[in-house]
């Protein structure tokens, strides 16, 4: 399950409960503009003392690398042996934009990243000069008796190979079930696959449908997504998308947006549909699929969906 939920913060312990219980294991959060990527960690593990928990993903470019091994040392303190730490490039808006660091070499930056933190989080002293920074000196006080995972999140070959070499698997994000064989052909066997899997569970096909082509046309208009896709092969059905966002033309790039992209990217459809949609990501090798629930269809209550696709799964699992 992605958290924060849209609620406030002291909200969310009687619903994280309810969602524990309806059979969700795992709780991670992205990072945009409203909380950071630990924050709400922290916080959850002190309503749910055996769940697990991850970031998918906190940027390399946010805060600087010790700052990143103290808030991941932190959530692991918190939640011992139940933390895994993902990490990626983000995008030029959040590095640039907002936190005022320019977005250059990100394959670079998040290898380097990777290597700091399996020798910062293991306790060691670093004091090492980097292709794309320094660290002088640095020491966490306490490091996590339990060193988390660290995860990439990678799109294409090249980020791939960062995962499989210097981190313990990836984060994936916008692709299909069919997607993920040849994804994880560029991972070892044994790397931890988490794949972040956006669905609604309404039967209003084109409500969602049509929602859902502006949220598609925007993430895959940025450059990277735009490489990604092309790469799976959905080059033709979104480039009459990518023709119109080019030229400026938002609202014919989200009609140009075909059906069948939708309904490869977003799991829609009743709540034991959906279910049987999440079960095809991890046969097709997503070892922790993270959900993230979607206001597609303002009829429907994000939470109450949340508890229902839970129960679905946890009973398919039973």
């Amino acid at each position: 399950m992605t958290i924060p939920l849209d609620l406030p913060l002291a909200e969310h312990p009687p619903v994280l409960r309810a969602l524990q219980a309806a059979g969700y294991s795992d709780f991670w959060t992205a990072e945009t503009a409203r909380c950071d990527a630990f924050g709400p960690l922290a916080h959850a593990a002190a309503v749910m003392a055996d769940a697990r928990f991850g970031t998918a993903i906190a940027s390399v470019y946010a805060r600087g690398p010790a700052a990143l091994a103290m808030g991941a040392a932190a959530v692991g303190e918190a939640a011992p042996g139940r933390f895994v730490l993902g990490i990626g490039a983000s995008s030029p808006t959040l590095a640039t934009d907002w936190n005022c660091v320019a977005f250059e070499r990100p394959l670079a930056r998040v290898r380097d990243t990777a290597r700091f933190l399996r020798a910062a989080l293991a306790g060691e002293r670093v004091d090492a000069a980097y292709d794309t920074f320094a660290v002088r000196g640095f020491r966490l006080e306490r490091p996590p008796a339990d060193v988390p995972p660290v995860l990439v999140a990678a799109l294409r070959p090249g980020m791939l190979r960062v995962a499989a070499r210097e981190a313990d698997g990836a984060v994936l994000n916008w692709l299909a079930a069919h997607d993920v064989p040849l994804v994880r052909a560029h991972l070892d066997e044994d790397s931890i696959v988490t794949a972040r899997i956006f669905l609604c569970p309404s039967t209003e096909r084109a409500v969602v449908r049509n929602a859902a082509r502006r949220l598609i046309a925007t993430y895959a208009s940025v450059p990277a997504y735009a490489r990604f896709h092309e790469w799976l092969g959905r080059g033709p059905a979104l480039a009459r998308c990518w023709d119109a966002w080019a030229a400026g033309d938002k609202r014919a790039a989200a009609a140009a947006v075909p059906d069948e992209v939708v309904d490869a990217l977003i799991v829609h459809g009743p709540v034991a549909e959906c279910a049987a949609r999440v079960r095809e990501y991890v046969a097709a090798g997503v070892d922790v699929p993270v959900l993230k629930f979607l206001p597609l269809d303002p009829a429907r209550e994000l939470i109450g969906d949340a508890l229902a696709v839970g129960s679905a799964l946890a009973g398919a699992r039973g």
